[in-house]
């Protein structure tokens, strides 16, 4: 069952499902808590939480600016609604972010990390072509926009295989309120926790698709090299999307370092 917190005028929408330790399930920017859906289904055994972030789904869209610091403090608002003190987190792209910021702000609520398609120690290239990105959506969300990143997000197998679901996922983009969703880009663009990598405590997942262009092995790598208690996951022949593509891989690899 959805709920909704009002906690410093904004409305946060979230769901609590299934038995066992927490789990909290970040999403990724555009994106919604049902982006996770697949992946807690197969995740058994687990009390997992999903919510919309601020300016997505259900939740409440000021039209910013947002700083990864608002994420984190809306997250550890509503866990302390939700009545937990400490938890598995784990992030999808910006939620990847997002669950870096909050291990570093709140290392006593953490039990253990994932940081999944996410990005850390950009290279200066990387930097301007995220930029590029940005600067497309802050003028609204052009159609061409979700049918451009395709490639990045999918391989073309799955994309031929499943075209239902990527008209679905086009028209769920399409339906993002644009200064919401640009001020949100805002922050997966801008914002990078590369230097303080080394002061996360919790014992760390990281895990990326092999073909992943935007969160790449090489930001993996980095990350793994510099998180003191942390494994690497290298899925073979996936893009960045793999919540959608590979739920059984990832919900597998969640279920065993969890």
């Amino acid at each position: 069952m959805s709920e909704t917190l009002n906690s410093a005028g904004l409305d946060t929408r979230y769901d609590v499902s299934g038995e066992g330790p927490a789990v909290i399930l970040i999403h990724g920017v555009g994106s919604s808590r049902q982006s996770w859906d697949d992946v807690v289904e197969r995740l058994q055994g687990f009390r997992a939480l999903r919510y919309d972030l601020r300016g997505h789904g259900e939740s409440g869209k000021p039209a910013g600016p947002y700083t990864l610091d608002d994420f984190v403090a809306d997250l550890a608002a509503l866990l302390d609604h939700v009545g937990i003190a400490k938890g598995h987190v784990v992030g999808f792209s910006l939620g990847g972010l997002i669950a870096q910021g909050f291990a570093l702000a709140h290392p006593d609520r953490v039990e253990k990390l994932a940081l999944v398609s996410t990005v850390s120690g950009r290279t200066e290239e990387e930097r301007e072509r995220v930029k590029a990105r940005l600067e497309m959506v802050q003028g609204g969300i052009p159609g061409a926009h979700f049918r451009k990143s395709m490639d990045r997000w999918f391989t073309p197998a799955y994309q031929a295989a499943n075209p239902d679901l990527i008209d679905r996922l086009e028209a769920a983009n399409q339906r993002n309120d644009p200064k919401a969703y640009a001020a949100a880009y805002r922050v997966l663009a801008m914002s990078d926790l590369a230097d303080r990598l080394p002061e996360i405590t919790a014992e760390t997942l990281v895990m990326t698709g092999e073909d992943d262009l935007g969160s790449n092995p090489r930001m993996a790598r980095l990350m793994h090299d510099r998180i003191p208690n942390s494994q690497l996951n290298i899925l073979s022949g996936l893009r960045h999307s793999i919540l959608n593509e590979a739920p059984d891989t990832v919900a597998a690899a969640l279920r065993e370092f969890l």
